[in-house]
């Protein structure tokens, strides 16, 4: 009798929790940097080729998270358990042109004409995956880095970077691949490195000399992702720190709503926020990090 193999299920995410209104407001024009918009799932399925399946978090709820925080700006990444389709952002960014850009996934089949497109409603870069876990691709549905060397010539001509989603321990490695396709890069998640390993493992010191230079833009993002203490994440603090002091004129934050595929604690988006603002206690600096650098990384008026 022959057995029937079957795909493990996919684990379904939790939905994000209600923000709280943050003590201190961010300054007008303030940008979060990093969020996902998912479904609604009857008008926009999901890849059935997914590592996760998330709540429908659609750009009603995401706009009323930026409400509730106070930001008046937001970015869209094309969340993995839409894979390469990005109907859904893209939905999204036309519904709020003024307010929302957006960062696409494509892979090296997608045409000049279709790119075109994209930046016409407020794409301004592409994602690409190279985070690793057991050497393989931790999340399915992205787009390897290698597709940047093909999308690399049409992207500078769009004025586009390079997003890059990947642990730092992996990055030494990775400069050289970088420095051919020669696009601005942004790192996701100040690097997703584990703070338990500290601030001096090689990977890491790599991302702050690279920073520090201005050859890398890096996201102010992701502390409930580097950190398992929730709610303060206290441990993830002298990596943002780090990351300040090194170059504030490259960073940018971002709340990871609807944070999808924790493993810990739902973080609160109010309450990311105010972890920024207690760990950035200067003022020119926050708003450096919040106005003046997404409006140029991402176009905004």
């Amino acid at each position: 009798m022959t057995e029937l193999s079957s795909s493990p299920p996919i684990p379904a995410c939790p939905a994000p929790r209600e923000p709280t209104r943050p003590r201190f407001p961010p300054p007008p024009d303030a940008c979060d940097t990093h969020a996902h918009v998912f479904g609604p799932a009857a008008q926009f399925p999901f890849a059935a080729d997914r590592s996760y399946t998330p709540p429908d978090a659609p750009v009603a709820k995401y706009i009323a998270m930026l409400d509730t925080v106070g930001f008046a700006r937001g970015v869209l990444v094309q969340g993995s358990a839409h894979g390469r389709d990005n109907t859904a952002m893209l939905d999204a960014l036309a519904r709020h042109p003024r307010r929302l850009r957006g960062v696409a996934v494509a892979d090296a089949t997608v045409t000049p004409a279709e790119l075109r497109r994209w930046h016409g409603i407020g794409v301004r870069g592409l994602r690409f995956n190279h985070f690793f876990r057991g050497g393989s691709l931790h999340y399915r549905g992205g787009a390897p880095l290698d597709a940047a060397k093909a999308l690399g010539p049409m992207m500078a001509e769009l004025g586009w970077h390079l997003q890059l989603w990947i642990d730092v321990k992996d990055l030494p490695d990775t400069i050289p691949l970088l420095r051919q396709i020669g696009l601005p890069v942004v790192v996701d998640h100040m690097g997703r490195t584990d703070a338990t390993a500290g601030t001096g493992t090689p990977g890491f010191q790599s991302l702050l000399r690279c920073l520090g230079s201005g050859e890398c833009w890096v996201k102010l993002s992701g502390a409930h992702r580097v950190s398992q203490r929730a709610p303060d994440y206290e441990d993830a603090r002298p990596f943002h720190e780090a990351l300040v002091r090194a170059n504030p004129e490259r960073l940018v934050w971002g709340s990871d709503w609807p944070h999808p595929r924790m493993e810990g604690e739902m973080p609160d988006a109010g309450h990311l926020f105010e972890l920024f603002h207690a760990w950035t206690p200067d003022e020119a600096t926050r708003r450096r990090i919040l106005v003046a650098n997404p409006a140029k990384l991402y176009g905004f008026a």
